[in-house]
């Protein structure tokens, strides 16, 4: 059987499915085995990197199987290119910035030798690593150069046009400790050279999440979150925090956040999803009083509290 590879992250490391090769031999004896025996089965084993720090984004190459990214908050880009296996640094010596904290990875579908990664975490702890804004490779991690946005201290994510590597989009929270200007969704359409903020609510409000449609790359989702990072303390929500949604490539936003069966009252950090297979399915982790997880079957009209 083929290997299943799926990361999370979690502590210094990310982990994988283990090889379902030892399933095979009870397959073949008994038949195919049901989706619940051959979950029950499965292992999770930690495939490092070992040395890098704490992980919170991971990039996977659809083209290429085997070719997964993991940037470290501390610890720069890793690749591997054997799932896992063996992990060299692309980016040590290579970024020419003060800063090797990674907060988001982006792989171009339509040509995977072409990368961004924005520095600086989005998880705001009371030791967070600032960065420097977005780097870009044009060889699959060789080298790299400046892609914009030095001022914006964090990066939450980074999303490519399916078609086109020219067409980049930028989630970040500015800079955490105080109210600032830079933050919210920036959107790039000529490969990083320059960038335009499409989404801000206030100086004390950021993008911490944002997903595309896949089939329809103009539409996405942004969550805004009102916070700031004291060093004794953080402020979680307010009336910054919401869930926005554009479907003209961000030239225009709703927001969607008291659409019904969505919490009321005060929200704090958000996270959003799309499912693949059916773009209209779109789920929302919340923090609020009634918070949880949040179902839409209706591209975001309408909300369902599942957990």
């Amino acid at each position: 059987m083929r290997r299943v590879v799926r990361f999370v992250t979690a502590g210094c490391f990310f982990f994988a499915v283990a090889s379902l090769v030892a399933l095979s031999a009870s397959a073949q004896s008994h038949g195919v085995l049901a989706p619940q025996q051959l979950m029950s089965q499965m292992k999770w084993r930690s495939i490092g990197p070992y040395v890098g720090g704490r992980v919170i984004t991971v990039a996977g190459v659809p083209s290429e199987p085997h070719t997964f990214y993991a940037g470290a908050v501390g610890g720069g880009v890793w690749k591997s290119t054997d799932d896992g296996l063996v992990w060299t640094n692309i980016t040590d010596g290579e970024l020419k910035c003060p800063s090797n904290s990674i907060g988001a990875i982006a792989v171009a579908p339509s040509n995977p030798k072409v990368i961004y990664i924005g520095t600086g975490e989005d998880d705001i702890r009371n030791d967070m690593i600032p960065g420097d804004g977005v780097f870009k490779s044009i060889d699959g991690g060789k080298s790299w150069h400046r892609a914009g946005l030095r001022d914006t201290h964090s990066m939450s994510i980074i999303l490519v046009d399916p078609k086109n590597p020219d067409i980049v989009y930028a989630a970040s929270m500015g800079h955490v400790f105080v109210p600032d200007p830079h933050r919210g969704v920036f959107k790039s359409t000529d490969g990083g050279k320059t960038w335009k903020k499409i989404l801000f609510v206030d100086d004390k409000t950021g993008a911490i999440d944002l997903v595309m449609d896949p089939n329809h790359p103009d539409v996405l989702y942004a969550t805004m979150w009102q916070a700031q990072r004291m060093p004794w303390g953080l402020i979680s929500g307010g009336p910054g925090s919401g869930i926005y949604k554009t479907t003209d490539g961000g030239a225009h936003w709703t927001n969607i956040s008291r659409n019904p069966g969505l919490p009321t009252g005060v929200l704090g950090r958000m996270g959003v999803t799309i499912a693949a297979s059916n773009p209209k399915i779109v789920y929302a982790i919340i923090q609020a009083k009634h918070g949880g997880v949040f179902r839409s079957d209706d591209a975001g009209a309408t909300w369902k509290r599942v957990n």
